[in-house]
């Protein structure tokens, strides 16, 4: 924890302001609940503050109900979770009649996170979510593209701009695109992805990898590979915010491994305009209230106005 995140705001003649602006979209402050780790809001009620939050990522969505994958779907590491979930999820016309009213209720801005096999199913998907009071979409294209055999739509340029294009056609509200630290040119997907109408970033999305059970000698999992997140990756992750944000002119939200105030100031440092905090939440449900409160208190311990103001990012070392 940083020191200063016990430091009390003395007047609220010098209370920073929080505030952040993402495709036009306002949000109280920049933390944000990252998708897969919060549900749909209800199951974190009672456990922290969830009106004070910025906003909240929903759980993956897809077009028609998934029941996710069978057997492990959580290890542990020693520098954070591999997960193997498979987007279990209601579906979104599910997601629109039972979840939307209560996480409206909530406060926070509201993000779908839309996920999908094939480019028609996206579409189809942000049609009926453009019906809904969703204020945005993080767009996932870390899926596996199933006309593809396979690939994640998110590790090329070309079927990564099929997807935002597609979505666009039928989603006017701000759009923004959760990127993959996997694909082997993220500024070449960044660009294409910029060309074909994202408004934002939201990076990153989890590493690719899997552990092996040494006592049934066969790999925990049973696709082999999961996703990893947690504080192992959040050195990776600001370096690609870091790039990124020399790349590409829209607006950057950080995620990986972010536990504690100081780690979220870091991403507001290397350019981020907020963050997202996800699995750290669940070993500590009111961290992120906690993380907010630390970040009012650095910027008024270093007379710093706006979050906008503590980027580094044009300054020389």
């Amino acid at each position: 924890m940083l020191e200063h995140e016990q430091i009390p705001l003395k007047n609220t003649a010098t209370v920073p302001d929080l505030s952040v602006c993402i495709g036009g979209i306002r949000f109280k402050n920049p933390v944000i609940a990252a998708s897969g780790t919060f549900g749909y809001g209800r199951e974190y009620q009672g456990l922290l503050d969830i009106p004070c939050l910025g906003g909240i990522c929903t759980k993956g969505l897809t077009l028609h109900p998934r029941q996710g994958n069978t057997g492990p779907r959580l290890h542990e590491t020693p520098g954070g979770i591999l997960n193997s979930i498979g987007l279990e999820n209601p579906g979104i016309p599910a997601f629109i009649e039972q979840e939307l009213p209560l996480l409206r209720e909530l406060g926070p801005v509201v993000i779908a996170n839309l996920a999908g096999s094939t480019v028609d199913e996206y579409r189809e998907g942000a049609r009926l979510l453009a019906r809904s009071s969703v204020d945005m979409i993080e767009l996932n294209i870390s899926c596996p593209n199933v006309k593809a055999g396979g690939m994640a739509f998110g590790l090329d340029p070309k079927p990564a701009a099929s997807v935002v294009q597609a979505v666009r056609e039928v989603w006017d509200k701000p759009l923004m695109v959760k990127l993959s630290p996997n694909a082997p040119d993220l500024h070449a997907v960044a660009g294409a992805c910029v060309t074909a109408g994202a408004d934002a970033f939201s990076l990153v999305n989890t590493f690719q990898a899997m552990a092996i059970d040494i006592y049934r000698r066969k790999p925990v999992f049973q696709h082999i590979k999961a996703g990893l997140s947690g504080p192992g990756i959040r050195p990776l992750a600001l370096r690609m915010v870091w790039d990124l944000g020399e790349a590409v002119r829209v607006p950057l939200v950080g995620v990986g491994g972010i536990a504690n105030a100081a780690d979220a100031l870091e991403f507001l440092l290397a350019g981020a305009v907020a963050v997202q905090v996800g699995s750290a939440t669940f070993s500590h449900p009111p961290l992120m209230p906690e993380i907010i409160q630390g970040i009012a208190a650095y910027m008024q311990q270093y007379r710093i106005a706006r979050i906008a103001d503590l980027s580094i990012r044009n300054k020389t070392f």
